[in-house]
């Protein structure tokens, strides 16, 4: 079977690049398309595939300032030559759902978020200091045309699965459409607890966009004057190191065995935005450290009050302080965490996407044939 992937962009290792990499053990012959890559940003296992990109990999500045051609994402995915494969596997947290596919190929779409600028963070992305007023003043015309495009691109693939229960009802809100839960893969057998006793500081994990709300956690440490470790880069690296006070370490970005050792060793992760699923939370948990999540969105279902951390429930600097003053003054078992986190293991991924797909040709064969009604 001749099998395509199409991904939004490869330029570092987060949460949707973990999935892509299951999934290229899953379809390993598998042809990968995206808008950009950055040779070295991603992992080995995805270097090695070849990779074939858009028009915007030759834009000007486009690996340093890809944000700046969103205007251009919808007619790059859209010129994608996918006429060739039976089947095109989509993961997507921007365009790539609008792909272009011949109604004999088979199109399953595996969404992480319906486009958050455009339909659920909006204020958030105006509010940033990297549009400026120039930006302030076209973005919004702009997320206007997105969204009627989006929700258009988003009918395009003949099935739909997505990351979270949480993901699931905003799918139906904006693309008025089903999807079908199937939880991202965590890999539970690289991280695991080292035997060592944590530390007293504690961790961030995370890109440095304006949603991510690392500044709460900044400003809340500030106060309490305790030591919190942030990995990771984005656009709001420099206003963050700016607000960091002498408590606060930036320790940029860091490979995997610098991440399990960090985790093993904080005394609990700090996750303190609202994320659609949320991995990071899930790799401490399997490290056997708790979690101080905010309690909105995916941390709801990848955690459990009282038992694999807390949640705060307002983000504020206040709240955030109170929960980690609740948090020392309770205990956590480190073996129940970790087994929690086992739950999401990557073989219950591949299983479940395995039977999803096996499931999408079938009806998709019967329908070409037609045996059944279209889905």
């Amino acid at each position: 079977m001749r099998v395509a992937i199409v991904h939004d962009w490869l330029n570092g290792m987060r949460g949707g690049e973990r999935v892509l990499e299951a999934l290229l053990d899953q379809f390993p012959q598998a042809a990968l398309y995206t808008l950009l890559h950055t040779p070295g940003r991603v992992s080995p296992a995805i270097e090695a595939c070849p990779i074939r990109t858009s028009f915007i990999q030759r834009l000007p500045m486009a690996h340093r300032h890809y944000r700046r051609y969103l205007p251009l994402f919808p007619m790059a995915v859209e010129r994608f030559d996918l006429s060739a494969f039976d089947l095109v596997l989509s993961t997507s947290h921007c365009v790539t759902l609008g792909a272009l596919t011949p109604a004999a190929t088979c199109h399953i779409g595996y969404c992480f978020t319906p486009m958050r600028y455009a339909w659920d963070m909006t204020a958030e992305y105006l509010a940033s200091s990297q549009l400026g007023p120039v930006g302030r003043l076209v973005f919004p015309p702009l997320l206007t045309w997105l969204r009627t495009w989006d929700r258009s691109a988003a009918q395009r693939p003949d099935f739909l699965a997505c990351i979270s229960h949480h993901v699931a009802r905003r799918v139906a809100k904006h693309y008025g459409r089903t999807a079908r839960v199937i939880y991202p893969p965590v890999e539970t057998d690289f991280y695991v607890p080292d035997g060592r006793s944590a530390e007293d500081s504690y961790l961030v994990v995370s890109s440095f966009a304006p949603y991510k709300r690392i500044d709460l956690a900044i400003e809340a440490f500030n106060q309490m004057g305790k030591r919190l470790v942030v990995i990771g880069t984005g656009q709001e690296e420099r206003r963050l190191r700016a607000i960091a006070g002498p408590s606060i370490t930036f320790l940029g970005w860091q490979p995997d065995t610098v991440l399990r050792e960090h985790y093993s060793r904080c005394r609990a992760l700090i996750f303190p935005g609202e994320e659609d699923f949320g991995i990071v939370p899930l790799e401490a948990m399997a490290c056997g450290r708790p979690v101080i999540a905010f309690g909105k969105g995916g941390a709801t279902e990848t955690g459990i009050d009282g038992v694999t951390g807390l949640f705060f429930h307002e983000q504020t600097p206040e709240t955030l302080r109170a929960a980690v003053t609740r948090f020392e003054q309770m205990m956590f078992d480190p073996a129940t965490i970790r087994a929690h986190a086992e739950r999401f293991a990557r073989p219950r991924f591949l299983d479940e996407m395995a039977a999803f797909v096996e499931e999408c040709l079938d009806i998709h064969r019967r329908n070409q044939k037609g045996e059944s009604l279209p889905c």
